[in-house]
């Protein structure tokens, strides 16, 4: 497992329209997954210890992201032979294990990530309602311990976002397990 952290991406730049396919099967567009006031992107997987850490804190936060008129995605872009955990059939058992009530979808060209510049897993993209990335950064300052969390970033990034606001520029960088490239 190779660590790394989310690259640099100016704020204010233009989200990539795609197209993928949930893990039954079924297609869906971007344009349809955004909420009134923007959308939440998280590029995750089933296996990284980062992003298996944070999950159920993905999954609270999508819920107050919705409260706020802002969509959550998760794409998975480790859709890899070497790593059958994370597979579509996978998704699908992570989904009802997990609880997940967004949508969790399948890059398995990787051409998404590739569009996004995402790094690692969770890579975390806030859109605002004109399509810019308003944050790019980590979900909170202890990714390991959701208890020792004293800053929820994310969280204050969305409320920004939610009410017509600017989140805070100063942002730091998600990281976790390098995204496995094909």
């Amino acid at each position: 497992m190779a660590l790394l952290e989310s690259i640099n991406i100016p704020l204010g730049t233009p989200m990539p329209g795609f197209t993928l396919k949930t893990p039954d099967g079924k297609e869906v567009k971007s344009e349809n997954l955004t909420g009134e006031k923007g959308i939440l992107i998280a590029f995750t997987c089933n296996h990284c210890p980062y992003a298996i850490a944070v999950w159920p804190r993905l999954i609270q936060l999508a819920d107050y992201a919705q409260s706020l008129g802002i969509g959550t995605i998760a794409i998975n872009p480790n859709i890899n032979p070497d790593y059958p955990e994370d597979s579509p059939d996978q998704m699908q058992q992570k989904i009802v294990e997990w609880g997940i009530d967004f949508p969790y979808l399948v890059d398995d060209t990787q051409a998404v990530a590739k569009s996004f510049k995402a790094q690692c897993t969770p890579d975390i993209y806030l859109f605002d309602a004109n399509g810019k990335l308003a944050y790019h950064g980590r979900i909170d300052d202890n990714w390991k311990d959701e208890r020792k969390v004293t800053k929820e970033e994310l969280k204050t990034a969305l409320t920004a976002v939610g009410t017509g606001k600017i989140p805070d520029p100063n942002q730091k960088p998600s990281m976790g397990c390098s995204i496995k490239w094909l």
